[in-house]
């Protein structure tokens, strides 16, 4: 394994962090109130239109697409927060410094989980195309949604929490190869 990856992975994350660091300043925790089909939801938002972008290789909205990867690494990582949490309807309220321990939890559990498939895959990723990564990631939130519409439950499947870390990595590997951190 590429000794490199955990390095640009951190990168990767440490950008991601500032981000949600700074809109928690702004907005508190308000995502704290939505359940995790509705984080479904704003991912699959952000993975479509990187599709369309790609597919018609133009784009109207001048907003960076590195940033919609950047928003599905931080809306996976609020969808897990929830899913060990559940959602809040009454409190939304989360303190900064334990919304940020979560935020760090998960993309440590996340990496682990990065480090140990790359090492049996040997780093495959390295050879694919972005456009590969956004097909991917919408594969797996049509998962996710079965999933949902199951109540949860899976005969011989992942789970939700397992879809949103490969989520979560696939951007990662986007970024990585967009040169977001170089």
């Amino acid at each position: 394994m590429n000794p490199q990856t955990a390095t640009e992975f951190d990168q990767v994350i440490a950008r991601c962090r500032a981000l949600f660091v700074k809109k928690a300043t702004d907005y508190g925790t308000a995502w704290r109130i939505l359940r995790t089909s509705s984080l479904t939801d704003q991912i699959f938002i952000k993975a479509s239109r990187i599709r369309s972008i790609e597919e018609k290789g133009t784009q109207k909205v001048a907003d960076d697409l590195n940033g919609e990867f950047v928003g599905m690494i931080n809306y996976c990582i609020m969808a897990l927060i929830q899913l060990e949490m559940g959602t809040s309807t009454v409190d939304t309220s989360l303190p900064a410094e334990q919304a940020i321990a979560l935020y760090d939890k998960e993309a440590e559990h996340t990496k682990a989980l990065m480090l140990d498939k790359n090492h049996d895959y040997g780093e495959a990723w390295r050879d694919m195309r972005v456009s590969s990564f956004t097909d991917l990631i919408l594969m797996k939130l049509l998962r996710i949604k079965q999933i949902e519409d199951n109540a949860g439950k899976t005969l011989v499947s992942e789970g939700i929490d397992a879809n949103y870390r490969d989520i979560l990595n696939y951007s990662v590997f986007a970024l990585i190869k967009s040169g977001y951190i170089s």
